[in-house]
């Protein structure tokens, strides 16, 4: 459905907020290799070097950055996030501390957490379906979809050069007015006539997608929790670091090449998910 519904301007955000202002920030957290300056808040209690770790932490846990995966050194976290080599440093070592990471003199630092849980099947079209039917009741904003430059997080799930031409979108989903989902999707550049803002606001992109002919054959999800960050603040109208749902989904074609990659945040307090378990050798 169309949007319009959750008291946002065109852009996503209020003709104040911070990103509207300054629209070189960097931006949502779960689609680059690292996050900026411009999403710590400086004003909060919360120092900032566990803002950082938080960030990085949330990155490991949801396998935004897989086990083996070489972390920022102290002068790019230092130099991204502003802040001082002290303080990436802490950053590091709070991370390798809590057995996260691995740091090595001349090495650098490595991401050393595995998830001990193991996946679970299930029914891919079961899957789809629940997703269209969230779309169907649900309002829609699109925010912005434009054209950019993979980075390596990206590159990586989609199988694509880093660097290569992907489409990104935007969306805020709402409940009645209110703001229950900030989704971020990547497509690989090629699908830009199928993905754009125009065709966003009529259907979902899973739909845009299946009519298009590439009907998803399996996919890889992660879902994990999150403390929100300025951005899910602002988009979500939730207070700063509240519970936020964090879904990564990897969706695949019938020739098993990755075709979209999704980032959804959901408000832990308007939104969950039901399974029903049986088991299968049950009468």
């Amino acid at each position: 459905m169309a949007g319009g519904a959750c008291g946002l301007t065109k852009q996503g955000l209020a003709p104040n907020s911070r990103e509207s202002r300054n629209s070189s920030a960097p931006r949502e957290s779960s689609e680059s290799a690292f996050r900026g300056k411009y999403v710590l808040d400086r004003a909060t209690a919360v120092p900032l070097y566990h803002q950082i770790y938080l960030m990085l932490r949330d990155e490991i846990l949801s396998g935004q950055r897989p086990y083996g995966s070489a972390m920022p050194t102290e002068a790019e976290v230092s130099e991204f996030y502003s802040v001082s080599r002290i303080t990436a440093r802490r950053v590091l070592n709070d991370l390798a501390d809590q057995n996260y990471v691995e740091r090595k003199r001349r090495l650098g630092t490595r991401v050393v957490f595995k998830s001990p849980a193991k996946p679970l099947e299930a029914n891919i079209n079961q899957a789809v379906d629940s997703l269209l039917a969230l779309g169907q009741g649900t309002t829609v904003n699109v925010i912005s979809v434009e054209k950019r430059e993979a980075t390596a997080t990206v590159a990586s799930a989609l199988q694509l050069e880093v660097g290569a031409d992907v489409i990104r979108a935007v969306r805020v989903r709402c409940l009645d007015g209110v703001p229950i989902g900030y989704v971020v999707s990547y497509v690989p550049g090629a699908l830009e006539a199928i993905v754009n803002e125009n065709s966003l606001v009529r259907a979902p992109i899973l739909k845009l997608l299946d009519d298009a002919g590439f009907r998803a054959k399996h996919a890889e999800q992660t879902i994990g929790a999150m403390l929100a960050d300025v951005l899910c603040v602002e988009r979500l109208n939730v207070e700063p670091l509240s519970a936020i749902l964090r879904i990564t989904r990897t969706v695949y074609d019938g020739q098993d090449k990755p075709f979209l990659r999704t980032y959804a945040h959901y408000r832990s307090d308007r939104f969950n998910i039901r399974m029903d378990l049986q088991n299968p050798g049950g009468d």
